[in-house]
């Protein structure tokens, strides 16, 4: 579906949207909710889905009495537009969706009238046309979204300024991170580095053989760019920067948890909250199209010790200074 399609979508879908309020506070409703997330074996993600689940209680919803919730995998292999036609199906009444674009494309395609809440990463929502601004979303859809590009450079930036005599950087991406890896690469170009990039491209990824890869090319550090089809990875790839000994930089402080060595990135349990937020607001009788846009204002620094010392190595004290969280 081309984009213009997708603004017209959009606006007709408006004034349906405009009547999912009194439908859902109709007396003794259960409401169904879809929600696009990655996948919940991961420690980080149940985290996160825990966090909203919690505030929304604290809004008065509760899953099982109030909202039934229908979780969707946004790494489907079969894609997300499979699982979107299956949530029409059980004719939810709002979706969340978060992770890349084709997740928005796909609900939207699905359906003109259900409101939509989106936490949009790979994508920036206005210049692609699904909200006319942040303040004035304008249709059926509104949230919150933060620009990878930017956070991988500042990635970048951190990883470099943490080990300056290290010159040969491998960045590790897939199609969803292309983006950020191309802002990864002109920032790289401004520096004293060797760039070392490996795009992943046959699922599912064979993480092991990437780092061998790496590794055998002279890698001296690693920088990992975000990917819904890595998110259930994180103790595998944190394993295999270990087993190589590579210092390594995450977009999410749940990859560190489970083993990596530093991330820095968006604070993920305050965006849950505000997307549970969102989605209470709509609940209660608001209109998408009045909630304007957020991003952002929390990120978090945070490097693992334990993982220092299991690859040989001591975070200089300027790093440790700079940290929110230190994982021992």
């Amino acid at each position: 579906m081309k984009r213009r399609e997708f603004i017209a979508l959009l606006s007709s879908a408006t004034a349906a949207g405009c009547s999912f309020a009194a439908r859902a506070q109709q007396n003794g409703k259960i409401t169904r909710i879809g929600f696009f997330g990655a996948s919940l074996n991961s420690s980080g993600m149940a985290e996160q889905y825990a966090t909203f689940l919690a505030k929304l209680r604290e809004q008065g919803f509760s899953e099982g009495k109030d909202v039934i919730i229908d979780y969707k995998r946004n790494d489907d292999p079969r894609g997300p537009f499979a699982s979107a036609a299956e949530l029409m199906r059980s004719q939810v009444d709002l979706v969340v969706a978060t992770g890349p674009e084709s997740v928005l494309q796909a609900v939207i395609g699905a359906s003109r009238s259900i409101p939509v809440v989106f936490l949009a990463v790979q994508y920036d929502p206005i210049a692609r046309g699904y909200v006319n601004s942040l303040a004035h979303p304008g249709g059926n859809v509104t949230g919150i979204f933060y620009r990878a590009p930017e956070l991988a450079a500042k990635q970048l930036e951190i990883l470099v300024q943490t080990f300056p005599e290290r010159s040969r950087l491998a960045v590790l991406y897939d199609a969803n991170s292309a983006e950020q890896f191309s802002a990864a690469e002109v920032l790289a170009k401004s520096m004293p580095l060797q760039i070392r990039p490996l795009k992943l491209e046959k699922l599912p990824y064979d993480f092991g053989a990437a780092f061998q890869t790496l590794a055998n090319d002279g890698a001296q550090m690693v920088l990992i760019l975000s990917s819904p089809f890595f998110v259930e990875y994180h103790k595998e790839l944190a394993a295999e920067a270990i087993k190589h000994r590579l210092p390594t930089m995450f977009v999410f402080k749940g990859y560190v948890q489970d083993g990596g060595l530093m991330s820095y990135g968006v604070e993920q349990l305050a965006t849950y909250r505000r997307i549970a937020d969102f989605v209470a607001k709509i609940l209660k009788g608001a209109k998408p199209a009045d909630l304007p846009v957020e991003q952002p204002t929390k990120f978090e620094f945070v490097v693992n010790l334990k993982t220092a010392g299991a690859i040989g190595i001591e975070l200089p004290t300027g790093a440790l200074l700079r940290t929110d969280e230190v994982i021992e």
